[in-house]
């Protein structure tokens, strides 16, 4: 049984054998016991003096042969279990690479059937999948790396080195390369997938943000009086300050496209996206310009309209007093109106300068085409022709009272 040659064809066969060594170790151990006690027993008879049944030398030569014997045996034994623990050793590595090349083919298998998704979420979702999966590769190849240095171990006893181990750890490094240069390939194809997916998220909410912007910068409401045309400027004016700060991520479209890998960048669609962005941005900056100028005009609509009413209001209070007053005929009398004439042509002057700021106002908007130029102008030409006639009626009354005071004066001299 102890110079057997048949060490195993597997794990399991090996382990069996070293089960059933071990109960034949155990017999040896038993029967050494029983050995060393009939040896114990029979150089008793060597020793004996006067009759001796047997030759001492012959019971002396007996128990050393038994006792070489037991040790040949027990020398038997040690070299077989260590031969049986070698084989073990060998077909737990050849086991571990056979686990090793299955766990390399299911990986294999697997990343040859992913896809790199079809949208962001399926992306990220496989992404994460993907870091997983590098967290296996990670631990397996420290398994991996282990079972190499055993197989190393065993190439260099070789003493107990059946042919094969060299190009198994070949077939398995060859295949553990690949299956690394699959994963980092799988994995650049993901990012690039990725980097893709989010261009065309962050595109798509830059248009998003981009036609609600239009929308609201191509609005008709341009307020109703000067205070809700200045709430409307103010918001505008933060509005065309959003439109500036997106300037530089619309100009960076097209940095980020070239960063894209080939097959993504290159595509039509994704570049007649680019453009389409491009032109939406212009024609949002183009009419945020046009509004403000709009809202500006509205604003100085309003306040000629406030300012023309305001002058209307004078020139009807002064028009109603020059039209009741009547140029009194004593001297007294005159001086006083005199004097309030006096008052009156400084007012009067005030009011002028007034009036020339509407007439500028209202000649700036026909000359930029307001569309409500022909209001505004009509607007101008009533309050002109208002003020003609408080000014012709300013004149008569003064002709009325320099006639009086030179009567006056002509009887006074008299």
């Amino acid at each position: 049984l102890l110079v057997s040659k048949d060490l195993g064809k597997h794990l399991l066969e090996v382990e069996d054998l070293l089960q059933k060594h071990g109960l034949l170790e155990a017999d040896i151990s038993a029967q050494t016991e029983r050995v060393q006690a009939l040896n114990a027993a029979a150089l008793k008879f060597s020793e004996l003096e006067g009759y001796q049944p047997c030759d001492p030398q012959i019971i002396c030569n007996r128990v050393n042969h038994v006792q070489t014997c037991l040790e040949e045996l027990g020398e038997l034994a040690g070299k077989r279990r260590k031969e049986l623990e070698d084989s073990r050793q060998l077909w737990a590595f050849f086991q571990e690479m056979e686990e090793a090349e299955a766990w390399i083919r299911e990986k294999e298998q697997i990343l040859a059937a992913k896809t790199c998704g079809r949208d962001l979420s399926s992306v990220l979702t496989l992404t994460n999948k993907h870091k997983s999966m590098l967290g296996e590769l990670g631990s397996r190849r420290a398994l991996l790396h282990q079972s190499m240095k055993r197989g190393e171990q065993i190439l260099a006893r070789k003493r107990f080195s059946p042919g094969g181990i060299q190009e198994k750890m070949r077939e398995v490094r060859l295949r553990w390369k690949k299956l690394e240069e699959v994963t980092g390939l799988h994995q650049q194809r993901l990012q690039e997938a990725l980097n893709f997916f989010q261009f065309s998220a962050e595109t798509d909410d830059l248009v998003a943000w981009l036609q609600d912007t239009y929308r609201i910068v191509s609005s008709d409401d341009f307020g109703h009086d000067d205070y809700s045309t200045q709430a409307l400027l103010r918001k505008h004016r933060a509005v065309v300050e959003e439109v500036e700060k997106h300037r530089a991520a619309v100009l960076a479209l097209r940095k980020q496209l070239a960063l894209l890998a080939p097959e993504h960048r290159q595509g039509v669609d994704v570049q007649i996206r680019v453009v389409e962005v491009e032109q939406l941005y212009g024609e949002v900056a183009e009419v945020a310009v046009l509004r403000q100028q709009w809202l500006q005009d509205a604003l100085a609509v309003y306040r000629m309209f406030s300012e023309v009413h305001a002058c209307e209001v004078w020139v009807d209070e002064k028009e109603q007093w020059l039209e009741r007053m009547e140029v009194p005929e004593e001297l007294d009398e005159v001086e006083v109106v005199q004097h309030r004439f006096e008052s009156l042509d400084q007012e009067m002057n005030s009011v002028m300068g007034r009036i020339l700021d509407v007439n500028q106002v209202v000649q700036q908007l026909v000359d930029g085409g307001h569309p409500s130029s022909e209001e505004v102008r009509s607007c101008q030409d009533h309050l002109n022709s208002r003020w003609n006639r408080v000014v012709e009626l300013v004149e008569q009354k003064k002709s009325q009272l320099s006639s009086v005071l030179k009567i006056q004066n002509y009887l006074l001299e008299c």
